[in-house]
């Protein structure tokens, strides 16, 4: 696809998060608890709702709701969508979320009664069972409450890094997290990406030790980044190596564990836009969206990822006309492989009863930059 390029024509938003498009509200719920590492993050839409499409490619996904957003479906407009841990597990949370949105008078009114209401919170899962030390330590209806109720209350929180759905992801075996990135385009449409990064797949050249897409980073995305040396690269290279299914080990690497599971994964996300789209062009936003995935992680969209997409238009400017949403898409892409690049150096290292797992940054001391 060409179109203008976004390191040359653009900058990112204010916040270089999902927040800069305006209306939208992000909140994390983070549960580290004894046996904890997991968390819920819920992307609340503007009074009025928001329109939204999906787009699934991984073979192992989880959602709940996505059928809502076909665009033969007839409801316009939904109030949230739920990014969680758990897996099939932390479903759960998007109860919670309802009841909290319910509770604060936002969803589709389907009687004439007061609180007569129904959010729609289509939602999607990534797998971090067991990563904590405790299997069945997953999201809840409480954490769905909490995170509606920190989207809310702490709207300048942190809003990337091991935080809410990101809390127990990992990519490769390195940490993951949740990343975020905006860009403004010339017009002054703003399209913006918040990834959770829970991949089989490896974010890192592991020729150079480089992140994929760090060469798609603008100012100010992370500044300062530099290529590892000889000695950081050889300690990144077995943590940053695409897994194996069937074992978890890395690719051509020594099975640590007789009988060792396989591993399950999952990247998710939310792309957004101030534009006004129909659900149709939401559900190509989303499409494209899996290119910037494509671009950040390899493999990328394994029989054993649920690499699930959302996107989303606010609606509050103007309809693009077919050369304008051509340049949005052009966007798209980039935005998404600059959250994920994110999300990986706002990553921290962590050691649980599940598992221990190095963050980027710390295998290679220094290179993170701004965030």
């Amino acid at each position: 696809m060409t179109g203008p390029d976004p390191s040359t024509t653009s900058v990112p938003g204010s916040a270089n998060t999902l927040t800069d498009v305006a209306g939208l509200r992000v909140g994390h719920h983070t549960m580290t608890g004894a046996g904890e590492l997991t968390g819920t993050t819920v992307v609340v839409a503007p009074e009025g709702g928001m329109v939204a499409g999906v787009d699934v490619r991984g073979g192992g996904p989880g959602t709940r709701e996505t059928d809502l957003l076909a665009p033969t479906a007839s409801v316009e407009r939904i109030t949230a969508v739920v990014l969680t841990g758990g897996s099939a597990y932390g479903l759960a949370a998007a109860d919670g979320v309802m009841t909290a949105l319910a509770d604060r008078g936002l969803g589709l009114t389907v009687g004439p009664l007061a609180g007569q209401i129904v959010p729609l919170v289509p939602t999607a899962v990534l797998f971090d069972l067991g990563r904590g030390g405790r299997f069945r330590s997953t999201p809840d209806p409480v954490a769905g409450v909490a995170a509606v109720a920190a989207a809310f209350d702490d709207p300048v929180g942190p809003l990337d890094g091991c935080i809410g759905a990101g809390t127990g992801a990992v990519v490769a075996g390195l940490k993951g997290g949740v990343g975020s990135a905006s860009v403004v385009l010339p017009d002054g449409t703003t399209i913006a990406a918040m990834v959770v990064v829970n991949a089989i797949g490896s974010p890192v050249d592991l020729r150079t030790g480089e992140l994929l897409s760090g060469r798609l980073l603008l100012p100010g995305d992370a500044d300062g980044l530099r290529r590892p040396s000889e000695t950081e690269l050889a300690a990144l290279r077995p943590a940053a190596a695409p897994r194996h299914p069937r074992h978890g080990a890395p690719l051509g690497g020594e099975l640590a564990v007789a009988d060792a599971v396989s591993v399950q994964n999952t990247t998710i996300g939310v792309i957004a836009t101030d534009a006004s789209l129909t659900k149709a062009q939401c559900t190509k936003l989303a499409g494209v969206g899996h290119d910037g995935l494509a671009r950040s992680l390899e493999p990328v969209h394994a029989m054993f990822d649920g690499d699930t997409l959302f996107g989303v238009s606010t609606a509050s400017r103007p309809a693009p006309d077919p050369f304008e949403y051509h340049d949005i898409l052009c966007a798209v892409s980039t935005v998404v492989a600059r959250a994920v690049a994110r999300a990986v150096l706002a990553a921290r290292s962590v050691t649980t009863p599940g598992g221990s797992w190095s963050a980027y940054p710390d295998l290679v001391p220094g290179i993170r930059g701004a965030s």
